[in-house]
């Protein structure tokens, strides 16, 4: 079966294939701080935190202890994680196939 994205278009075509070539971890640094201001970075990497917080089964409270997301950026998130494309679980679990 083949995914058919509400956001396919040109542009973010070759924003996908632009981070596709990247190669390590600094070129990902170098070229997410030139595409993205610091509080969107900050943002990214907190929503990727709650995901992975909630698949651990953290409670909400926790959750926004830890993370200091509000309760409903951890709700949206945790709809995508139930209903969503999956994209979370497939980059959660091979992070975790990773760290084994």
């Amino acid at each position: 079966m083949t995914y058919h994205s509400k956001i396919k278009g040109k542009e973010t075509d070759d924003l996908f294939r632009a981070i596709l070539a990247l190669q390590t971890e600094e070129e990902c640094y170098r070229f997410f701080e030139d595409l993205c201001t610091i509080k969107e970075l900050q943002s990214i990497a907190q929503r990727l935190q709650v995901a992975k917080l909630l698949r651990e089964k953290k409670t909400y409270n926790e959750i926004e202890e830890i993370t200091k997301a509000s309760t409903a950026t951890i709700s949206r998130i945790n709809k995508c994680l139930l209903y969503g494309a999956d994209g979370y679980t497939t980059i959660l679990s091979r992070l975790e196939d990773e760290s084994q």
